[in-house]
């Protein structure tokens, strides 16, 4: 197996060491290949060591000025950091340079709604769900934004994804209730709202509007 996948699997696995060994090795073995540089970034930012990691991506940019993946990791990082212009340019840059994943559009559309770019957010959020239809996050962030530019009957149709998708997601509950609320179907909200309750008891703004709804009525 090569020595970038198996690193990748050890990643996956959670085991930090030997991912960070198996890159090591494909570096030495490949010099001049940027993937190795990027996936060793990607160890060292997964363990905190943000500027480590921003070395070893810069190095993938070097050998590799078209690296769109190493773009994305310092875009990542700087999203971290709440560097949100900053990160804007680097999942932009990625784009430019031909990655066409779902985490990059959903970055990018997470930045924008960031910078109350809210409107602007909205096409990359969508292609984020389009290429990947199944990442209840993407579906989550995809209905919050169009209810922020008070799509409603849109936004609900992404929050009922979402749950299909992970029934446990309160805040997509939470979400719904309120959507529900806007359209004065009281009994649906109240719905909403307990379920998210029952996900997660601690849940202050779902609590907050259960009682809100029902002393209004």
């Amino acid at each position: 197996m090569d020595k970038n996948q198996l690193g990748v699997q050890f990643m996956q696995e959670g085991n930090w060491e030997e991912a960070a060994k198996a890159f090591n090795e494909a570096i030495e073995e490949k010099p001049t290949d940027p993937i190795a540089y990027i996936n060793f970034g990607n160890v060292l930012s997964a363990v905190g060591d943000d500027e480590k990691a921003l070395k070893f991506y810069q190095k993938a940019i070097e050998i590799d000025e078209n690296a769109a993946a190493a773009y994305y990791s310092i875009g990542n990082l700087l999203f971290s950091n709440d560097l949100f212009s900053e990160a804007k340019n680097m999942f932009e840059t990625a784009m430019k340079k031909g990655l066409e994943s779902s985490d990059n559009y959903f970055m990018l559309g997470l930045t924008l709604v960031s910078l109350e770019q809210g409107r602007f957010a909205l096409p990359y959020l969508q292609r984020s769900v389009e290429l990947n239809e199944n990442d209840p996050e993407a579906r989550f962030q995809y209905g919050l934004c169009l209810a922020q530019l008070e799509l409603i009957d849109e936004s609900m149709l992404q929050f009922e994804k979402c749950i299909e998708l992970d029934p446990e997601h309160s805040d997509a509950y939470y979400n719904l209730g309120v959507s529900f609320a806007f359209k004065e179907n009281v009994a649906k909200a109240v719905e909403m709202f307990n379920n998210a309750l029952a996900i997660q008891p601690d849940h202050l703004l779902a609590g907050h509007a259960k009682r809100l709804i029902e002393s209004n009525h």
